[in-house]
């Protein structure tokens, strides 16, 4: 392997470890025993969960391909998964709101569990009836246990700040740390082992269901409106009002479905783009690569979510603007860089430029879910949080969907220039939202504010 992945692998490393081990007192928030508790547990299941998800992400395609199907038959099976989510998503965040978040934590388990076992039938329809289990528990994963630990912390009425760490936190692990070990432990089952491709499935069933005893044994159960008398299309009607009726929430919605749509057909784009001539790349080290800059993203986030400035609402114009430049890059070197035209080989100069792109990428991708999840929590109604939550995930899967559908139509800078302007706009849209958020501050906290400034400043008077 090119000394240049472990270069770059170390690096973020290096990067990583410094951030963490050097977090002073304003970089940390003092937190209570009974919190911490509440929390430890939270990133056991968060974690398990996430465990689940990752050892199956590098295997699905291979497995399809394993039994045969063509790419077009691969490409719908994909389809299927997000179509379902983007369907089933929304009555499952409502159920979830009404029949409780803990049940609706526990039938992610069990849909994604009966998921797994559908791998092991090489029939299609079986296949078919597994991707759409899939989309069904992915819209819960991303919804229910967010709306569980939200309600649940308030409930336990712990501080407000207090939830970014826990954000942070499972962020840092599940999306970091658990990933590159999923991938690792997928890897040694698949290749060093000779388990077979359907063996990350299997390992993925027993980390769900030892998630799922965890969440049955020590999580209570907590609703978001539980009034007899409303069903389900009362529950869509109010969310679609708390929607239309507040910008935030709009401009919120809008925001996550521009950054996850560019998010998810990156996950299609950087690897033709980072071997176009078919260069021989290490796809599992550069996907470890990835999710440590992940882990470093969620690390700065901790520490700018520790503090009371600069605002959530405000360093994210950043993060939208360095992400959207990030991939640009590919656009950029196809016009400055010269291709080598030779097939096959090592990474290519252009290449070694747009990993590095790609990594600052996924750095801001772990800025943005524990900020994301932050302002979730503080704009979107308690008694609708589900359901509003899988409603802005409608136009992200109408969006993948159709980038998986005419994935071969465009040339692959057409679709990063694509993505980097959604970017950008997700950018001013979030201008837009700290603008309104500071416009609609209630004039008490400023007076609040004014007052202890004038508190600190009658000593230097005196």
């Amino acid at each position: 392997m090119e000394i240049f992945y472990f270069l770059v692998f170390g690096g973020l490393a290096s990067i990583v470890a410094v951030l963490e081990f050097s977090k002073s007192s304003k970089d940390r928030v003092n937190t209570s025993t009974p919190f911490n508790s509440f929390k430890n547990n939270y990133l056991v299941v968060y974690s398990l969960m996430m465990a689940g998800d990752w050892l199956q992400g590098p295997y699905v395609y291979y497995l399809y391909s394993q039994y045969g199907y063509s790419k077009g038959d691969i490409g719908q099976l994909f389809i299927a998964g997000f179509g379902s989510s983007m369907l089933f998503g929304t009555i499952v965040g409502s159920l979830a709101d009404k029949q409780g978040r803990k049940r609706a934590c526990v039938t992610y388990c069990i849909t994604y569990i009966l998921s797994c076992i559908t791998k092991h039938s090489p029939q299609y329809k079986v296949l078919m009836l597994g991707r759409i289990l899939g989309g069904i528990a992915t819209s819960l994963l991303f919804s229910a246990f967010e709306s569980w630990l939200v309600a649940e912390h308030f409930k336990r009425g712990f501080d407000q700040q207090w939830l970014s760490v826990t954000f942070s936190k499972a962020i840092f692990l599940g999306n970091g740390l658990v990933a590159i070990i999923s991938g690792l432990f997928g890897n040694v089952l698949v290749d060093t082992l000779a388990l077979g491709p359907v063996a990350p499935f299997d390992a993925a069933a027993c980390f769900l269901a030892i998630g799922m005893a965890v969440i049955m044994s020590s999580w209570p159960e907590n609703y978001g409106d539980p009034s007899e008398n409303k069903d389900l299309m009362s529950q869509f009607k109010a969310a679609a009002v708390a929607i239309a009726s507040d910008e935030k929430i709009a401009l919120l919605g809008a925001i996550q479905s521009l950054f996850e749509g560019s998010m998810y057909t990156f996950v299609f784009l950087w690897t033709p783009a980072l071997s176009p001539s078919g260069e021989e790349i290490p796809h599992g080290f550069i996907f470890a690569t990835f999710m440590l800059a992940s882990m470093l993203g969620s690390s700065i986030a901790s520490r700018l979510l520790a503090r009371s400035s600069p605002r959530v609402e405000s360093y994210m114009q950043i993060v939208f603007l360095i992400s959207a430049a990030a991939l640009m890059l590919p656009v950029i070197t196809s016009f400055l860089v010269a291709p080598s035209g030779v097939k096959g080989g090592g990474i290519s100069f252009s290449g070694c430029i747009q990993l590095m792109g790609f990594c600052a990428f996924e750095a801001c991708v772990g800025l943005f879910w524990p900020s994301i999840m932050k302002m979730r929590s503080q704009y979107i109604p308690e008694e609708a949080r589900s359901t509003i939550m899988n409603f802005f995930r409608i136009p992200l899967n109408i969006f993948v969907c159709v980038v998986l559908y005419n994935v071969n139509a465009f040339p692959i800078i057409v679709m990063f220039g694509m993505c980097s302007i959604f970017l950008f706009v997700a950018s001013l849209l979030q201008r837009r939202l700290m603008f309104i958020a500071e416009l609609q501050k209630p004039k008490s906290q400023d007076w609040t504010t004014m007052r202890e400034l004038g508190t600190e400043e009658e000593p230097l008077n005196a």
